[in-house]
């Protein structure tokens, strides 16, 4: 299995914040997808889970694309996807706590 989203963005610099590290503890690393390839996934059975739905509840600007970064492994499916970031995050964790990656 590949690396998550929300560590690969981070490794690579794009600003997904991330405040509960990965656990599906918040939303700050919610991303929107495009319409074909959040169908795709689904097709392909990589839905969003309960708990995820649940965080995703919570997102600014939550789309019916939305999805949760930490939640989604990056594999040959991603390949020239256009991924979009919201114009902003709810951090209910810690106001202005941003975790470093390990």
């Amino acid at each position: 299995r590949g690396e998550n989203l929300l560590r690969l963005a981070q490794r690579h610099d794009v600003p997904l914040e991330g405040a509960c590290e990965g656990v599906t503890a918040c939303s700050t690393c919610h991303v929107i997808l495009e319409d074909a390839f959040f169908e795709r996934l689904e097709d392909d059975g990589d839905e969003a889970g309960e708990a995820e739905e649940d965080m995703l509840d919570q997102a600014f600007g939550l789309e019916p694309t939305s999805r949760l970064a930490c939640q989604l492994v990056v594999d040959d499916r991603f390949d020239g996807i256009h991924i979009t970031l919201p114009e902003a995050t709810r951090n209910f964790y810690v106001d202005g706590h941003v975790p470093q990656p390990h």
